[in-house]
């Protein structure tokens, strides 16, 4: 599961982008001005940011000094009505990781994003891999040794940032906050829920539970 936070002034705009992001299977939170840009992209663990440069309160490139200077290295893909390259590189040396001018195509933005989360979990393929595991983020397939197996959106967003973690234990707090966006009201008691749903599907070996800590995703070989 990807965690985005989309920062636009332009109503319609932001709705378009988190409605692409969303059918994508990405947990999307909206704000419209800098201010509240800034508080959550310090205080919420985002794995993508998409920021307009022209916004209320805080415009964009301060927002994002602020974030690299409170040591916030979530990849950012900056959003301008302008196309100069004065103003590429100088979001580009306030932190952005990539840069598309307005007007943009959804799917132009959307693959920027792919590849930014890709980059920022050090991989180069859409794809991740554990033993007998094959998850393609981009189009939501997974595949048990060559067996493909649906998934519901909120068991598809586990199993993606479990993989994102493999051999990694990862807490129940840290799934709730990554599995729901803002608005939804968060109840840690869905993940065993969940779990134990992917566990049926995946198989019972595939992910451990640490007692008092949390869940991890190991390869079956891997088990002792």
């Amino acid at each position: 599961m990807v965690r985005a936070l989309v920062v636009e002034d332009d109503l319609d705009l932001a709705r378009q982008v988190a409605d692409t992001l969303r059918q994508s299977r990405y947990v999307v939170d909206v704000v419209h001005d800098g201010e509240e840009a800034r508080f959550l992209g310090e205080s919420e663990p985002y794995d993508v940011v998409i920021l307009d440069l022209g916004l209320p309160q805080l415009d964009g490139l301060s927002v994002l000094r602020q974030w690299r200077q409170t040591g916030r290295t979530m990849p950012v893909l900056v959003l301008t009505a302008r196309d100069t390259w004065r103003e590429k590189v100088t979001g580009l040396r306030a932190g952005a990781d990539d840069y598309l001018a307005k007007p943009f195509e959804l799917e132009e933005m959307l693959a920027r994003v792919e590849a930014l989360v890709r980059r920022s979990s050090g991989r180069a393929a859409p794809a991740l891999e554990c033993g007998p595991l094959i998850l393609d983020v981009s189009s939501g397939r997974l595949t048990v040794a060559g067996r493909p197996v649906e998934l519901t959106a909120f068991e598809f967003r586990t199993l993606v940032h479990l993989m994102r973690h493999q051999d990694q234990v990862v807490s129940k707090t840290e799934l709730t906050e990554h599995l729901y966006d803002q608005q939804f009201d968060r109840d840690s008691n869905v993940i065993e829920v969940l779990i134990n749903r992917l566990r049926n599907k995946l198989g019972a070996e595939m992910i451990r539970t640490r007692r008092g800590l949390g869940y991890q995703l190991i390869k079956p070989e891997d088990d002792a």
